[in-house]
């Protein structure tokens, strides 16, 4: 029997954008979440500092892992200000909401 090497497919989330930028219709979608993306990652990227499992974020917020990866992931879910409150202080760090200007030229 022949042996299958695996190979994976090397590629960047840049890159994956920029292709997927040519579909009609994406950029404007992708755009319109662009809050959302980066909320996302500073939640993964908090946790990550924290050295912290999404199990280990829910015991420290007394909840489950699957609410973790609800709230860590991009979809309908619309977290409150309670709630990243308190995953924010979970990770070890402070929350804090602002609003900016729109730029004017």
């Amino acid at each position: 029997m022949n042996e299958i090497k695996y190979k994976p497919v090397q590629h960047t989330h840049a890159e994956f954008i920029e292709r997927a930028r040519a579909r009609k219709g994406f950029s404007e979608a992708y755009d319109g979440l662009e809050l959302e993306y980066t909320l996302i990652n500073q939640l993964l990227r908090a946790r990550a500092r924290a050295g912290l499992t999404q199990d280990a974020v829910a015991e420290r917020m007394g909840t489950t892992k699957s609410a973790i990866s609800r709230l860590e992931s991009a979809g309908k879910h619309t977290p409150s200000l309670n709630t990243l409150k308190k995953y924010a202080q979970a990770v070890g760090c402070d929350l804090q909401v602002k609003l900016v200007p729109h730029k004017t030229t």
